[in-house]
């Protein structure tokens, strides 16, 4: 494990030492240096602190891990790998992801899930802990977001306008989300459990890095929103 200090480096030479890296990296007093992991294809990035926008941009297989909160456009267009944060994520997480995995254990910001599609075979999958901002799964034309709700605060569990344009893919939300509002191109059910069966091993892969019991967040309701098939848009973004 190579230990890279944030502190003693610029944000440009902090990327290269970890482009660079033959070993997987640990970075220490991270504080906003942005782009950290981009295109990595191969190795493990840990991160103490809080990186900054674009963390794991254009990921294409490695592993990242943060010990805190991340900034906006984690995951910006990711084509595989996976980036766990034991923390609050900012705007626009999973940006047009099309592969891989994003594992937020408390909020996320607006936009989560914006534009994120399936592509050569890969869907991408987000789980957000906690709750989520407006806009969730805007123009969403794959892949599966799946959002808990585990905050005990008594507040929504997503913002407005949840899945506006969304012309593919699946949002998940845990309980009845009879509070919210959806748009009228998109369809809300609560989830059975052909629905249920796909997510599962992603709850649970999530409730095993994070410490929470999967028995207690498996036990409860889901929502299941697609997309309605009669949308005119979706044969403009899905691939046939």
């Amino acid at each position: 494990m190579i230990i890279l200090n944030a502190r003693a480096t610029d944000n440009a030479a902090l990327n290269e030492s970890v482009r660079a890296a033959k070993d997987d990296c640990e970075i220490v007093g991270c504080i906003g240096e942005r782009f950290i992991g981009a295109g990595l294809s191969s190795r493990t990035i840990r991160i103490k602190g809080i990186p900054g926008n674009a963390l794991g941009a254009y990921l294409n297989g490695a592993k990242i891990f943060v010990d805190g909160n991340a900034q906006d456009a984690v995951g910006d267009t990711m084509n595989a790998g996976e980036i766990t944060i034991n923390g609050n994520a900012g705007d626009a997480a999973g940006y047009a992801m099309r592969g891989g995995k994003i594992y937020i254990k408390g909020n996320a910001g607006y936009r989560a899930g914006i534009h994120m599609k399936e592509y050569a075979g890969k869907s991408p999958v987000i789980v957000i802990g906690g709750r989520c901002g407006s806009f969730l799964g805007e123009y969403q034309a794959g892949g599966l977001i799946i959002v808990l709700g585990l905050n005990d605060d008594g507040k929504r569990i997503v913002g407005n306008f949840p899945c506006a344009g969304m012309h593919g893919g699946r949002v998940l939300l845990r309980g009845d989300a009879k509070d919210v509002v959806f748009p009228d191109k998109v369809t809300s059910a609560r989830a059975t459990a052909d629905d249920l069966a796909a997510a599962t091993a992603y709850i649970k892969e999530f409730c095993a890095y994070f410490g929470i019991d999967e028995n207690f967040v498996l036990d409860c309701p889901y929502t299941l929103i697609t997309p309605d098939s009669a949308n005119p848009y979706k044969r403009m973004y899905v691939e046939n």
